[in-house]
């Protein structure tokens, strides 16, 4: 029996051929968790195990999604080779023709309708190397004015919120390390538990500590049960709520009087408008009991710390900047910003939401978040560059107005990097037909997705094994992807893909770059002295410290864990406050009786953004093979619906079929449908295309609609 054992473990061994080991970080949420993909070769297949790396983020944790990442990379859809359209059909070519053809319809298109006829769109899952250098491609290689982001539908209101009211807009104004010592704690319209798993112990640690926390958000999730105290508002009404908090700290004299003189502006003007308010009038118009708005606001203002966080729950609305602004008036009012355990935090959705939007693929922006109208910055930008800052183009439009102007024939060319803008859009049909009309488009992407079916040429990009660069997760920690395994096929990295347009298109010469860190080091001389300063952190600092929070000034300088300890960004230092009403300028859709129903969307925790990679995952998309209507058991009853069945949701704007799932955890007036799926089951044909007008954020957390049987 033992000689028979020995050579089961014998053979066993001897079938392990080889083992590899591959560092990188997830390339899902913002969390960016650091991990390790261990490849084994085993006879005739290979066998994947992913684990943890300890990091001063997450702490070595891994969620479902992240564990799971490497099924898409080795999904047999994934695109290794460009694809060119023909008489409707994608057909293998090479580099070499897909470049030439690139070099063609560009110089033809911008030749015909002008320069501002190419336009950009980027994303915030790329690295920070390859975000800065689209943003440098589209105004030194197209020329062109038209470059926007997805990330204008995630991050834009809380980013604006925090520059209009600190003049800096870092995801979390401290380290995520001094979340489990503050007091109390407001989770606003944020389902971390779902959205970003892997920050979970830190607000559980904070709990143990005995912390207070209070949620608000329409559901119930996995987020709120962790709440002393849910504020179950009614969707769209966030800024109100806020109103009533006001009105209460000011009232029970609960402010800090003296922060407020020293550190701030406009206390006034909101102290005049919300003691003008009833406070039974903000409880009918929220939702929320009169009661638990005193209770909440008593709380939060009465501990000595307490930390405020916001995600899309708040800011994905048309009043999504002013929503934000009058959370951030309560944590000014009560001084809470600045201080130990007592700051802001904007949980980033995307895995570089913050990094992407910092260096120059929004339509106003370039690296460093400087202003491309500031003629300083342009100035600064263009000696980086070696161009002539008059040769810049001006600030551009918004992700969604870019379509418009498709719409509008203004735009006839696109360049699509990493994006699924026909799911992610409001008004979907509408995304769709318009990016119909384009002369010619080219998607960068890892799978054909339902944007690049649209496609005329599909550049194969590489993923997050083999795509090394920085990331800046949602601390503003920037970090260093590894990603050193070797792109399959004729697969190219995004920078490579930039760079080889460039060079077809005689700018090879602004384009010199042989690596990423490359890239980098032009990024670091870009940014510094604008807001976002990353002079100071090079590759071998962040492999040494293992991330580094901007700003970091210098290569002696720390990196900054605390923001705001003396004083505000602003020239005169002191942060802004502004009095936002109840209901803003814009009205947002309300129940009818023909549409008489709330819809409020979000995410699942095993899918991520248009579920493009997640869907290609077995094991993720097992999980949640189909998307769903969260309904309240009365409503469902009042409507004929009955619990797991096929129903028709419908809003002005389109039509999805979805299966029903009964929940006595949403409000009653108040419909729920996650945004992953495509087709007949997207949700976001449903969305109104009406925008924030501050940042552009289109309001997919609002809607009116009916809900029938099929």
């Amino acid at each position: 029996m033992t000689e028979l054992l020995l050579k089961y473990f014998r053979t066993k061994q001897q079938e392990v051929q080889s083992e590899k080991v591959y560092e990188t970080q997830c390339p899902f949420c913002s969390m960016q968790c650091k991990m390790q993909l261990i490849e084994q070769s085993i006879v005739s297949r290979k066998k994947y195990t992913t684990v943890g790396k300890d990091n001063p983020t997450s702490e070595g944790r891994l969620c479902i999604k992240g564990m799971n990442a490497h099924q898409h990379p080795f999904h047999q859809d994934r695109i290794t080779t460009p694809l060119l359209k023909v008489n409707g059909e994608f057909v293998r070519i090479s580099w070499q023709e897909a470049l030439t053809h690139i070099k063609e319809q560009f110089t033809e298109i911008q030749a015909v309708d002008g320069l501002d006829a190419l336009s950009v769109y980027g994303s915030a899952s790329i690295t920070n190397e390859e975000a800065y250098l689209l943003g440098k491609f589209a105004r030194v290689a197209l020329k062109t004015r038209y470059i926007d982001y997805n990330g204008r539908l995630c991050m834009s209101a809380a980013a604006t919120a925090a520059n209009q009211t600190f003049g800096l807009d870092r995801g979390l104004t401290n380290a995520l390390t001094e979340v489990p010592f503050t007091r109390v704690i407001i989770l606003a319209g944020t389902n971390i538990a779902e959205c970003q798993p892997t920050i979970m112990p830190y607000f559980e640690k904070a709990k143990e500590n005995g912390a207070y926390i209070i949620a608000i958000d329409p559901r119930e999730t996995g987020t709120t049960q962790i709440a002393d105290l849910h504020l179950k508002v009614k969707p769209g009404m966030d800024a109100a709520l806020a109103n009533g908090l006001l009105k209460v700290i000011i009232e029970e004299n609960l402010l800090d009087e003296q922060f407020i003189e020293e550190r701030a502006t406009g206390f006034e003007e909101v102290r005049e408008y919300v003691t003008s308010l009833s406070l039974d009038e903000l409880s009918e118009m929220t939702g929320v009991p009169s009661e638990q708005i005193r209770v909440a606001a008593i709380k939060f203002a009465s501990e000595e710390s307490g930390m405020l966080f916001t995600a899309r729950g708040v800011e994905q609305q048309i009043d999504g900047t002013a929503a934000v602004r009058n959370l951030l008036n309560i944590l000014i009012s009560t001084g809470k910003i600045g201080k130990p355990y007592s700051g802001y935090g904007a949980i980033t959705g995307q895995g570089n939401g913050q990094g992407a939007r910092e260096h120059g693929q929004k339509a106003d922006q370039l690296p460093g978040y400087r202003l491309i109208e500031n003629e300083e910055h342009r100035a600064y930008i263009s000696s980086i560059w070696g161009v002539d800052k008059e040769e810049l183009p001006r600030k551009g439009v918004s992700a969604f107005e870019m379509f418009k102007k498709i719409d509008d024939g203004e735009i006839t060319g696109m360049f699509l990097m990493c994006s699924n803008p026909v799911v992610s859009n409001p008004n979907a049909h509408f995304v769709k037909a318009a990016l119909k009309k384009l002369k010619f488009l080219v998607a960068v992407d890892m799978f054909i997705s339902e944007t690049a079916k649209l496609a005329d040429l599909i550049l194969p990009a590489s993923s997050y094994l083999e795509d090394e660069g920085t990331m800046t997760n949602l601390e503003g920690r920037v970090t260093l992807r590894e990603a050193s395994r070797p792109c399959p096929g004729e697969v190219k990295h995004d920078w490579e893909i930039i760079c080889e347009i460039a060079k077809v298109l005689g700018k090879e010469e602004y384009f010199p770059y042989k690596n990423a860190e490359d890239i980098f080091n032009e990024l670091r001389l870009a940014s510094r002295g604008g807001t976002a300063d990353y002079y100071g952190i090079t590759y071998e600092r962040i492999r040494k410290e293992k991330g580094i929070l901007w700003p970091c000034p210098e290569l002696d300088h720390q990196g900054t864990t605390r923001l705001f300890e003396e004083s505000f960004a602003h020239p005169d230092g002191k942060a802004k406050m502004i009095a936002v009403p109840n209901i803003p300028d814009v009205p947002k859709e309300k129940p009818s009786e023909e549409f008489p129903l709330y819809l409020t969307t979000g995410r699942v925790m095993s899918h991520y953004l248009t579920g493009v990679q997640t869907r290609k995952s077995a094991a993720l998309a097992a999980r949640n093979f189909e998307s769903y209507l969260e309904i309240h058991p009365e409503t469902a009853k009042k409507y004929n619906i009955d619990n797991n069945r096929l129903v028709s949701v419908a809003s002005k704007r389109g039509k999805i079929v979805v299966r029903s799932k009964w929940s006595d955890k949403i409000r009653q007036d108040t419909v729920f449908v996650p945004f992953h799926w495509a087709d007949s089951q997207n949700v976001n044909l449903l969305v109104g295309e009406e925008l924030d007008p501050s940042c552009k954020m289109p309001g997919f957390k609002v809607s009116a609609v009916n809900v029938t049987p099929v």
